[in-house]
């Protein structure tokens, strides 16, 4: 595992509340996590998501995934948890205007202490978002309180893998504003030590191809856009470019990654 300890809530919520994620939503949709509506599909099937079931998203931001899953696996009721007011806020108005605010609730609350129900999802569900989350125990604990026993508990998290040394770590979470990041096995190692039987823990192998998609689409094509996210600072989007580039060589380098778990709830 790698951690800052002087990377807190309040600084993630800092981020989601500026321009950051304004940079983000424009490089990557509303689905703001790697490989967009493919990915969503496939995590869905992986973890055998069906119609009339109800799930849990934790750190839902603007609620995207959980209205893919409405829409595209006709899921009956979904519940958000998000820190966050601005995105718990645009969430709420994004469900309003899609139609599906009768079949969505999003609650702004610490994803580790949410505040729901215990026994009471068929399933969990969170998409490139437990990264901003520095008690990860905490917070697979409170998937496992939540879900139903023999329910699931399906993600996509950013992940370490080999060789990521504590240097480039320091650069990559701060830049990022990670509390941690933790290995496949280490992720797989929490949810069996919290109950559960893991059914898939992999790498995507997406994660290079994205970041370099993204660096090109800023060069590219959205240059002004970005500017006009920062307002027009063109020494901030420089500064922010080079740090994507250090994201995309240690993307291609094996040393951070996109994975993927399913489990199961004894």
């Amino acid at each position: 595992m790698q951690c800052l300890e002087d990377v807190e809530l309040a600084d993630v919520q800092a981020t989601y509340t500026g321009p950051e994620a304004d940079l983000w939503e424009l490089l990557m949709g509303e689905q703001i996590h790697i490989g967009g509506f493919r990915s969503s599909m496939d995590l869905a099937k992986q973890a055998g998501i069906r119609a009339a079931q109800q799930g849990v998203d934790l750190c839902c931001c603007t609620g995207a995934g959980m209205r893919f899953l409405v829409r595209f696996c006709e899921v009956k009721k979904m519940r958000g948890v998000d820190a966050t007011r601005r995105m718990v806020e645009l969430g709420r108005k994004r469900c309003e205007e899609e139609g599906w605010a009768d079949m969505i609730e999003i609650t702004q609350a610490d994803a580790c202490e949410s505040g729901l129900p215990s026994d009471s999802a068929d399933f969990i569900w969170g998409e490139d978002a437990w990264c901003y989350v520095k008690d990860k125990q905490r917070l697979i604990e409170e998937a496992v309180r939540i879900v139903k026993p023999g329910g699931t508990i399906a993600f996509t998290d950013w992940i370490e893998g080999p060789g990521l040394n504590a240097q480039e770590a320091e650069r990559y979470l701060r830049f990022m504003k990670f509390p941690s990041i933790l290995s496949l096995n280490e992720y797989a190692d929490l949810l069996r030590a919290s109950g559960c039987e893991v059914a898939r823990a992999v790498d995507t192998e997406r994660f290079a191809s994205h970041v370099d998609l993204y660096l090109s689409m800023v060069d590219k094509q959205l240059t002004y856009d970005a500017l006009k996210i920062i307002g027009f600072d063109h020494k901030m989007l420089e500064a922010i470019s080079q740090e994507m580039v250090f994201l995309q060589q240690l993307a291609h380098a094996g040393k951070i990654a996109q994975g993927m778990f399913v489990a199961r709830k004894k």
